[in-house]
C-alpha cells in the first residue's frame, strides 16, 4: 500500500448455469516456481452447483502466496527480475483458467516510469450481448519494495501481506470466472507494477483506458488482506465508505454484513492512498479498495519481517470466497445497482 507510514506512523507505521471446463491438480502434482500452477487434470463444472463457500481453500491460497513472497523473488521491486519471474507466474495461472490476455498479450507496458515495468491485465467477456459492453476491472497491484536495509541479516522486503495477499485474491477471483463464465458484464482483472513508487501502474493504465473510451462500470481493488480484523462486526472494510453505496450491495449479495466502514481509513484518507483511485480521478465511476488491515492487526509494513508465515490463509479463503457472490451479483444485475453518492 502505498505511503501509508507516512501518513500514520503514530498509529504504526490498506450464472449462466452452462459447463465449463475447470483444470484441477491432483494431490500430489501441484507444481511451484514461476511456470505457476499449471493444470494436471480436467474435471466438468457447471456454475450452478459451485458451492462458493468452499471454493478456494486455504492450500490453494498458501501454494500461490508462498511463491508471490518468496526470497527467491526478491521482494518484486518494479522493473526488476524478481517482479519478471511474479508477472510470468501469474500469466500462467490466467491462462490455464481460461482469462485472455485483455491487449496483445498480458502485459501492459508502462508509460511513466523508467525502468520496464508491466502491469497484467486479463479480460473474461461477458456472456450477455448487451452487457458484455460495460466493464468491472477487478485489481492488485503485486509490486513490493525489494530490498531494503539489513534486519537481523535479512534484506527482502517479500511483501505477503503488502501485496501478495491482493494479488492472490484477484487471481482466485479470476479462476472462478474464467472456468465457469458466469459473468454477464465483462471483468478485466488487474495486476499493477509500480503502486509502491505513486500508483504509477494504475495511473497509466486508467489513462490508457480512458483514451480508448472504455466504458467502465466500477473498479473492485483489493490491498492487505492477508490477516483478519481484529474486534470488528464486519470482515473487511472498503476506502471511501461514504463515496457509494458498494458496502450496501455488497453486504446485500453477502447476506451478512461483509463489508463496514474503519474510521482511520477515512481519517488517514487510504481512498486516494491505492490503485482504485486512478480510476475514481480518470472516470468518476465508484472505485474501492478492499482492505483487512486497521492499522492495529500488523506491524511489519514496509519490513522485512512482511513474510509468509504471517499470514493466514484460512482467513483469506474465506474472504475470496464470500466475494464470489458479491462480484457475480453486481456483474450480472440487470442494472448498475453500485451507485455513487
Amino acid at each position: 500500500m502505498k505511503n501509508i507510514l507516512t501518513v500514520a506512523s503514530v498509529l504504526l507505521v490498506v450464472s449462466c448455469g452452462t459447463t465449463q471446463k475447470l483444470d484441477t491438480y491432483s494431490n500430489n502434482d501441484q507444481p511451484n516456481g514461476p511456470d505457476g500452477l499449471k493444470a494436471k487434470t480436467t474435471q466438468e463444472i457447471n456454475s450452478k452447483t459451485i458451492n462458493t463457500n468452499t471454493f478456494s481453500k486455504a492450500d490453494r491460497v498458501g501454494e500461490i502466496m508462498t511463491y508471490l513472497a518468496s526470497d527467491d523473488l526478491k521482494g518484486r521491486d518494479s522493473g526488476s527480475d524478481g517482479i519478471d519471474m511474479a508477472a510470468t507466474y501469474i500469466e500462467n495461472y490466467l491462462t490455464s483458467y481460461q482469462v485472455k490476455p485483455y491487449f496483445e498479450s498480458f502485459r501492459d507496458t508502462l508509460s511513466n516510469f523508467e525502468k520496464t515495468a508491466y502491469n497484467v491485465v486479463g479480460i473474461v467477456e461477458g456472456n450477455d450481448p448487451k452487457l458484455k459492453n460495460e466493464y468491472i476491472i477487478i485489481g492488485a497491484h503485486y509490486d513490493h519494495i525489494g530490498l531494503i536495509e539489513p534486519e537481523n541479516g535479512d534484506i527482502i522486503a517479500n511483501g505477503a501481506n503488502d501485496n501478495a495477499s491482493g494479488t492472490t485474491t484477484v487471481m482466485e477471483l479470476a479462476r472462478y470466472f474464467g472456468t465457469t463464465k458466469s459473468n454477464k458484464r465483462s471483468l478485466i482483472f488487474a495486476l499493477f507494477s509500480a503502486e509502491e513508487k505513486g500508483l504509477l501502474g494504475s495511473k497509466h493504465l486508467a489513462k490508457k483506458l480512458k483514451e480508448e473510451g472504455f466504458n467502465l462500470y466500477t473498479m473492485l481493488n483489493f490491498e492487505m488482506t492477508g490477516v483478519p480484523l481484529k474486534d470488528k462486526d464486519y470482515t473487511v472494510y472498503i476506502t471511501g465508505f461514504e463515496k457509494s453505496n458498494l458496502a450496501e450491495i455488497s453486504n446485500k449479495y453477502a447476506k451478512e454484513k461483509l463489508v463496514g466502514f474503519l474510521p482511520t481509513a477515512k481519517e488517514f484518507n487510504l481512498f486516494q492512498r491505492s490503485d482504485n483511485y486512478p480510476f475514481y480521478t480518470e472516470f468518476g465511476v465508484p472505485s474501492h479498495t478492499f482492505c483487512t488491515f486497521d492499522f492495529t492487526n500488523f506491524i511489519f509494513y514496509h519490513k522485512v519481517g512482511d513474510e509468509i508465515k504471517l499470514m493466514d490463509f484460512e482467513h483469506m479463503a474465506s474472504l475470496i470466497n464470500k466475494m464470489l457472490p458479491v462480484v457475480e451479483n453486481i456483474t450480472n444485475a440487470e442494472k448498475q445497482e453500485v451507485q455513487g453518492i
